[in-house]
């Protein structure tokens, strides 16, 4: 793998990178997988804490003690085995690209920051049914149509389920100078996440994923329809956006296997202090 670049102890969101990647590397054999992560849009809400945790297997992650959601639409392509070459990539064609709707929370296992998805909605139906028997992931069809052109500040998109709901939105940018977020702000603490924690198969499971620092730039959202997240849980429809990020993304996204948490030591979390 390609050495990690040399940083400056000022550059905290490249720190907590550095950190993402040391851990994803202690395990042998890591990555398992890599894919591009292409525009990405983050939309966040500030929701009732106590609510959302009894929805979690893991303890919240509070921001001045106040719990947030994010809705991530972005799209994966290429997604391929970091070893195998083009054989084992042409075996992963059927499931490469697709796009998502992420909805996920942020919590703290040992120490250790991450994000807990309460739901993932994917375009791909074959996706839909490996995902849950590989990673314990809450993954669950839909048609999705993103249309995010940053180029043209112009950023589109629409989530249909087959079982009612939908969720919408229109945005564009305050600016276009993508750059890593400020340390110690909001835009950090929910964007510079490493791990993903999950629950599947009866057992709390994680996996590791690495990437340089976001660069992003903030965005103006407007809801067009949010019934799809506001039936699915009832303390959504009482949350309040609090801001949103965009992201060109990245090619080349580090994705790890997923483990049982058992295997996550207090030693091994980083804080974002």
């Amino acid at each position: 793998m390609n050495a990690c670049p040399i940083t400056s102890p000022e550059n905290r969101s490249q720190r907590l990178s550095d950190e993402g990647r040391a851990r994803l590397v202690s395990v042998r054999g890591e990555p398992l997988f890599l894919a591009h992560w292409e525009r990405a849009l983050f939309i966040h809400y500030e929701v009732d804490a106590a609510r959302l945790q009894r929805e979690l297997p893991f303890e919240l992650d509070l921001w001045n003690g106040k719990a947030l959601v994010s809705l991530v639409a972005f799209t994966m392509r290429d997604m391929r085995p970091r070893l195998g070459g083009r054989p084992a990539a042409w075996l992963f064609k059927p499931i490469a690209t697709h796009s998502f709707l992420n909805v996920r929370a942020y919590v703290k296992h040992r120490g250790e920051p991450g994000i807990c998805f309460l739901t993932e909605w994917l375009s791909s139906w074959l996706s839909v049914q490996l995902g849950p028997l590989l990673y314990g992931l809450p993954y669950r069809y839909a048609a999705i149509a993103y249309d995010h052109r940053h180029e043209e500040n112009r950023l589109a998109g629409k989530v249909e389920p087959a079982l009612g709901g939908r969720f919408g939105y229109e945005a564009t940018l305050q600016n276009k100078q993508f750059k890593p977020c400020d340390p110690g702000t909001l835009d950090e603490f929910l964007l510079e996440r490493y791990t993903s924690f999950n629950f599947g198969r009866g057992r709390k499971l994680f996996f590791r994923i690495w990437h340089p620092p976001w660069l992003q730039a903030k965005a103006d959202v407007s809801i067009v329809e949010d019934s799809l997240p506001a039936r699915t849980w009832p303390w959504f429809r009482e949350g309040r956006q609090v801001g949103a990020n965009y992201s060109p993304g990245f090619q080349d996204v580090w994705m790890g296997r997923a483990q049982n948490c058992r295997k996550i030591s207090t030693a091994d979390g980083r804080g974002h202090g």
